[in-house]
């Protein structure tokens, strides 16, 4: 059986307010390539589909457009898709009874019985092969916040102790239906301890900081983890069964030098065969001038002058990055950067200013939207602590700010 793993396609990102419809539609045109061509049975989704929990009517539209395409073309295909930290649970899960068309499962979030017991059936999905028999069982587990986890009565930390009894008693749910020579795989939009995370495009996902996973949550009746959450694609441990697939496309300029790729699984019987990294093609460049800071007038704007590119439609012209060392205030720098570009059929995404004392962007510089949009809770914190009396919180102030901001109970759409 083959599997193809992929994860993080942020539908509806722009990047500094451009549009980027044009490369989602690149990759899922691929996308649907590449299932063709590499005969694959079933694909797996591993959260952040879309930007935001609210996403655009044509973000939507370019999704289930594409799962439609896919039924179509490969009519045996079977696809299961979790909801990540920037999926709304409540509005992947919405249009399941027309997906079970599809032949696509999405699972947004975790159901409890009157009981208040977790409704482990719902997380178990069977795959089938190109015969119809069911040849493996995904363990299909989305972004998990605090409350979604089993509470776990034992001194260690409550949040990664519940992540671990909860894929401990998914698989325990998949062996009761596990046959002889039926693979068991998992799916899951975490931040595994060790993995290295992109610095302006991925949010910590867990207030408090402690979200880190251990690999050892996954048992080794697991044939394959597909995992999301993290851009750059990677081994987890250095387990060739646990990965991390990446993004398709670079979601910042810190990702500029990532090889985005999709994952083929190949399977034999219950065991894993094989890996394959299938690179994603990038639709649209990302450049940077210069290639480290450096002053305007000396290095900078010699490079943005001497720019020669190729003419292209507007959504297929590179995105552009100017790098400046500043030793003084400089009000007028946007414009002279435009002006140097002018009629060069490349697009301004952003000026990063740097200082020879404080490296990137000064601590005291005001803070752009994007950035505002990333602080969780106890960044705000910290840097309040930090600037009332110059130090850092201690460790027991942090754990009492996260145990407060823990018990404030956040109910899922579905039941809003």
């Amino acid at each position: 059986m083959r599997l193809l793993h992929t994860s993080d396609w942020h539908l509806g990102q722009t990047l500094l307010d451009f549009d980027r419809s044009y490369e989602h539609q690149c990759f899922l045109d691929w996308l649907l390539d590449t299932l063709d061509n590499e005969q694959i049975d079933a694909l797996l989704i591993a959260g952040d589909i879309f930007d935001n929990p609210n996403p655009s009517a044509a973000a939507q539209k370019q999704f289930y457009r594409f799962l439609s395409s896919a039924k179509q073309r490969l009519p045996h295909l079977h696809t299961v898709i979790i909801a990540g930290n920037h999926d709304s649970p409540g509005r992947l899960e919405a249009p399941a009874p027309l997906l079970d068309e599809l032949d696509a499962t999405p699972i947004g979030y975790i159901t409890r019985d009157a009981e208040q017991r977790i409704e482990l059936d719902r997380l178990v999905v069977p795959l089938r092969n190109r015969q119809g028999a069911i040849a493996a069982w995904c363990l299909a587990i989305p972004f998990l916040r605090p409350g979604d986890v089993p509470k776990i009565d034992t001194p260690g930390d409550a949040y990664l102790d519940g992540v671990r009894a909860l894929y401990r008693q998914a698989l325990d749910q998949a062996l009761t239906r596990r046959q002889p020579d039926q693979a068991l795989i998992a799916l899951g939009h975490c931040h595994m301890h060790g993995g290295e995370v992109s610095r302006d495009s991925e949010r910590r996902i867990v207030i408090g900081g402690a979200e880190a996973l251990s690999v050892e949550i996954f048992a080794p009746d697991l044939a394959y983890v597909a995992l999301g959450h993290l851009h750059r694609a990677q081994r987890v441990g250095s387990q060739e069964r646990v990965r991390y697939c990446g993004s398709p496309l670079p979601l910042s300029f810190s990702e500029i030098d990532y090889r985005h790729q999709v994952l083929r699984i190949e399977l034999d019987g219950a065991a894993l065969r094989e890996v394959v990294a299938l690179p994603v093609p990038r639709p649209v460049e990302l450049l940077r001038i210069p290639a480290q800071p450096a002053l305007f007038d000396d290095v900078v704007l010699p490079e943005l002058q001497a720019l020669a590119l190729p003419e292209r439609p507007h959504a297929q012209q590179p995105y552009l990055q100017v790098r400046v060392l500043k030793t003084a205030p400089e009000p007028g720098l946007r414009a002279r950067v435009e002006s140097a570009l002018h009629g060069k059929p490349v697009r301004l995404a952003g000026i990063e200013t740097h200082y020879p004392s404080s490296g990137p962007a000064n601590a005291e510089r005001p803070q752009s939207l994007d950035e505002l949009r990333q602080l969780q809770p106890d960044d705000i914190f910290r840097q309040l602590h930090q600037r009332k009396y110059t130090a850092e919180p201690d460790k027991a102030l942090l754990a009492a700010f996260t145990e407060l901001l823990s018990g404030i109970d956040i109910a899922p759409e579905s039941s809003q």
